[in-house]
């Protein structure tokens, strides 16, 4: 049920995400000012389309798809990557690969705040997101 995460979402507190991101590959310096950003992250659905807009001071990005259907993503960071997102238990499981490499992005959500779990390589971030 996709209906629990439509909405617009706020970070309202991040833990371990630079690590995450040096999983990712992403340079110290932006690493640094990523986790200094509050992300809003607003997702809709029509049909059976839903879509994640994800906006930041440094850039927003949008992706549109179908529940449990690969498509193209081009990440923030400019990964270019194959996506499935799924419905797995009340959750919303998006699983990016790319390269030979793949992270998982888990949400669910928990007393009305969305909660995001990063995952790659044993590493995982926990962001938790406030609906405005």
């Amino acid at each position: 049920m996709v209906e629990a995460f439509l909405g617009t979402w706020t970070l309202e507190s991040s833990e371990n995400f630079e690590e995450y991101l040096e999983q990712l590959g992403i340079p110290a310096t932006f690493r640094h000012l990523a986790a200094l950003e509050k992300p809003r992250i607003t997702i809709r659905s029509q049909g059976e389309k839903v879509s994640v807009k994800t906006e930041s001071s440094f850039k927003t990005t949008e992706i549109s798809f179908k529940l449990g259907e690969q498509f193209d993503e081009t990440t923030a960071d400019n990964r270019k990557v194959k996506s499935v997102v799924t419905l797995d238990g009340g959750s919303l499981v998006h699983v990016q690969k790319w390269h030979g490499k793949e992270t998982t992005i888990k949400r669910q959500i928990v007393d009305g705040k969305m909660v995001a779990k990063y995952a790659m390589n044993h590493v995982v971030s926990t962001r938790v997101y406030t609906k405005t």
